[in-house]
């Protein structure tokens, strides 16, 4: 059973995101927030799989408390509730220990998705959010875009080809087992190879990293790309 929190600073928001995962079997709600700081709380208290947060709440906001759930709670995966009115905020909540980002407006089906992702470890950027996300970056202009795909690129070079492998999955939101299955890898060695992927490009977190294979362009693997090889 996965155990979720939910924090939302709107009752009608908590009540809507409550009635979707309520659908799932598989799912719980442990407890709900109006804020921040009671999200943080909540989490130290009921140690849940996953925290639902919305980003922008009265006093300490959702990026803050993510930050601080991850401080306190790192076992805790942290979903990001976002509009589209709040791209500004979405690079920041990476930096900040998020792992996962979905729009309020999307289908239901998209949020258990994204929370089953991350509560399985894997990174979850809803196709919209990482879109919007790709969108912001190239906002400066074509010179800083080229600029940032190439930096991307060189860093991604300095991954070796297995780990590209692992890292193309990575961006598309699968999780340690899912990219196992396609590599043909054991789960652990999937796990070593995404601690190295994130320690070689810089970053904290799977949907950093994700964003990196999104600028780079290295999300799905190329049709006809070389068979995988074993390795256990």
């Amino acid at each position: 059973m996965i155990r979720i929190l939910i924090a939302d600073d709107e009752p009608m928001i908590r009540a809507g995101v409550r009635a979707v995962l309520a659908t799932d079997p598989g799912i719980t709600v442990v407890a709900e927030a109006a804020d921040g700081h009671q999200a943080v709380q909540l989490v130290q208290r009921h140690r849940p799989h996953v925290a639902v947060l919305d980003i922008r709440m009265p006093g300490t906001d959702g990026i803050d408390a993510a930050a601080e759930i991850r401080r306190t709670v790192p076992a805790t995966g942290v979903v990001m509730l976002t509009t589209f009115g709040e791209d500004e905020y979405i690079l920041r909540a990476l930096g900040e220990g998020a792992t996962g980002f979905l729009i309020k407006s999307g289908e239901p089906e998209e949020l258990i998705a994204g929370v089953r992702a991350v509560a399985d470890g894997a990174a979850f950027l809803s196709p919209k959010v990482a879109a919007r996300v790709v969108a912001h970056l190239a906002a400066d202009g074509a010179g800083a875009r080229a600029a940032r795909r190439s930096a991307a690129r060189a860093r991604v070079d300095a991954l070796t080809d297995r780990e590209r492998d692992v890292l193309g999955f990575l961006g598309g939101g699968l999780s340690n087992g899912q990219i196992a299955r396609r590599l043909h890898l054991a789960e652990g060695t999937v796990k070593a190879h995404v601690s190295s992927i994130l320690a070689r490009l810089g970053v904290d977190n799977r949907a950093a990293a994700a964003v990196v294979a999104h600028e780079a362009g290295v999300v799905a693997p190329a049709p006809g790309r070389r068979q995988p090889r074993e390795e256990r």
